[in-house]
C-alpha cells in the first residue's frame, strides 16, 4: 500500500469554495435556500462559513445547481 495520509475535508476551504462557485454562478443564497427546500436560509449560512459541510445528499444537490461534481466543491485538508 502507498504511503498516503487519511484524507480529511477542510471545511473552512470547503465554504468558501461553495460560495465562489454560488458567486461565479450568480446565484442567490435564497435561491439555494428554495432549491433545497429550506424554509430559512441559514445552513448555507453555515456551510460558507464553514461552521458544518452539508449532507451527502445536499452536496449532491449543490454539484447539480453549480454543474460540478461533488469532489470540485469539497477541499482537502493539505
Amino acid at each position: 500500500m502507498r504511503d498516503v495520509s487519511y484524507p480529511v475535508i477542510d471545511m473552512k476551504a470547503t465554504g468558501k469554495r461553495i460560495r465562489q462557485l454560488r458567486i461565479e454562478k450568480g446565484i442567490k443564497i435564497d435561491e439555494i435556500a428554495k432549491f433545497m427546500g429550506f424554509s430559512m436560509p441559514q445552513a448555507i449560512y453555515k456551510w460558507q462559513r464553514g461552521d458544518c459541510l452539508p449532507s451527502v445528499d445536499n452536496l449532491y444537490a449543490l454539484s447539480i445547481l453549480f454543474d460540478t461534481t461533488m469532489e470540485e466543491i469539497l477541499v482537502r485538508k493539505k
